[in-house]
């Protein structure tokens, strides 16, 4: 694929900001657990966030595909760092697709105005991938609906300006999926809103993951995306845009893995030589850049179809799954190759392994 003039600005910029500003800070936010606002702001200002928001609300108005590529280089740096950031495009996706004008302004609007996150409210302590699960009740009273539940997981949920919600408005549980949730916008600062504490997690440490509770909180009718019994779909339709970006992520610390191997690989000398000169070694390097390559080209499919107009979602979920697995193969051989090293915090392909583990799961 030859890329536009333009796409290769973004990628440079993205690629430079990475290398000069992410990595030099990445194991400190990691060590920490510290949200990385300076580096979010930088972005920000750098025009390398909230590429989906259209033009009419002051926005890039970018595809998936230039989103995917700006989602690698920034991978590249830090995936908790770039996790943070392409949180926002989740959030943003519902309001994309199926707003109208008057919601797309203010909440759209107000990101391009300053650097604001937002957050995706669908997973539950008990439904995750199974949406159709979710227990989180919407009750309409007069002009505005009454939220109750609990949501779990929500990266940014401790940062966000507004969330979008998914909740069940039929009471009916036999009621189908596709007309039995809504989804909603709903300010943070609302009264009934508990943000739990933040997880400390395995990887990606500097990402802000919290649960949520929602208790008796009031959410105007206009609020309400689309039409009530909408939600389902909506939440569907985000995914098949923003699954192409989460596997430029998990492809982004894949060649992270990649060039930190080669490079300890042609420095690091065994029984006279450099280690990438032992077959093993070398066959090892080899298949990891196949698997990269490979995976790139699955999410840059994906995001192609989409942008195209067509619905994308088989080229979607297999760019995720497959992009998943191999950064955690490409991040595992890594700490391989560099041996007793790469069990040690001092290098940085430890936590390129604990990083790259939530893209399986």
């Amino acid at each position: 694929i030859e890329l536009t003039d333009e796409q290769k600005e973004f990628q440079a910029t993205a690629r430079k900001f990475a290398v000069e500003e992410i990595i030099p800070v990445a194991a400190q936010y990691d060590r920490t657990g510290e949200y990385p606002l300076p580096l979010i702001k930088r972005a920000w200002e750098l025009g390398l966030m909230n590429a989906h928001i259209p033009e009419s609300c002051g926005g890039l108005g970018l595809g998936s595909f230039e989103a995917c590529l700006i989602t690698e280089e920034l991978a590249y740096g830090c995936t908790g760092v770039q996790t943070a950031i392409e949180a926002n495009s989740l959030g943003q996706m519902p309001l994309i697709i199926a707003g109208n004008e008057h919601q797309q302004k203010k909440y759209l609007g107000r990101m391009t105005e300053e650097p604001m996150m937002c957050a995706y409210c669908v997973t539950e302590p008990g439904a995750g991938s199974d949406v159709a699960g979710i227990k989180t009740k919407a009750e309409k009273k007069g002009d505005e609906y009454v939220i109750n539940g609990q949501k779990m997981w929500i990266t940014n949920g401790g940062k966000a300006n507004w969330y979008f919600l998914l909740a069940r408005t039929n009471p009916d549980a036999k009621a189908p999926a596709s007309k039995a949730f809504t989804g909603f916008i709903v300010e943070a600062d609302s009264p009934g809103i508990q943000i739990g504490r933040k997880e400390m997690n395995m990887g990606q440490r500097c990402s802000d993951t919290r649960g949520i509770v929602f208790e008796d909180v009031r959410v105007p009718k206009e609020n309400v995306l689309m039409a009530e019994g909408a939600g389902f779909k909506i939440a569907m339709g985000a995914f098949d845009k923003t699954r192409p970006p989460v596997a430029a992520g998990a492809v982004g610390l894949a060649k992270r893995a990649l060039d930190e191997a080669t490079r300890y690989a042609l420095e690091r000398k065994t029984f006279g030589k450099a280690i990438v000169e032992h077959q093993a070694v070398s066959f090892l390097l080899a298949e990891m850049a196949m698997k990269v390559e490979l995976a790139r080209m699955a999410y840059q499919r994906a995001a192609w179809e989409v942008d195209a107009g067509r619905r994308n979602t088989y080229y979607a979920s297999i760019a995720k799954a497959f992009a998943g697995d191999i950064a955690n193969q490409v991040a595992t051989d890594a700490v391989q190759i560099f041996g007793g090293n790469g069990f040690n915090t001092e290098y940085p392909v430890e936590k390129l392994m604990r990083d790259a583990k939530i893209y399986q799961v």
